[in-house]
């Protein structure tokens, strides 16, 4: 099975239509977030595709999308009611 790393996802698109088409497309991979801010657990085929996704939504001269990972190394950790997925290996697609 592939191994899946943490990164959180973030955008800002001004246009309506592309922010919606961009939160859709940003919820295939998600396993928690909060507005544009998205925690994604991602292989390397799976960040790929997200990019491409948002590649065909966003328009590169007016919005912003960023993906950073985080270090495994690093324990992730929750404030207030946001729980950490139990399985490193769950990936929501819906």
């Amino acid at each position: 099975m592939p191994q899946r790393q943490l990164f959180l996802a973030a955008y800002d698109v001004r246009e309506p239509k592309r922010l919606q088409k961009a939160l859709h497309v940003l919820r295939d991979y998600t396993c928690g977030g909060q507005k544009s801010v998205f925690e994604c657990y991602l292989t390397v085929a799976e960040r790929q595709c997200l990019m491409r996704r948002v590649l065909g939504v966003i328009d590169e001269t007016e919005d912003f999308f960023l993906i950073v990972p985080l270090r495994q190394s690093t324990p992730v950790k929750a404030i207030g009611t946001a729980t950490p997925p139990a399985d490193d290996n769950f990936l929501y697609i819906g």
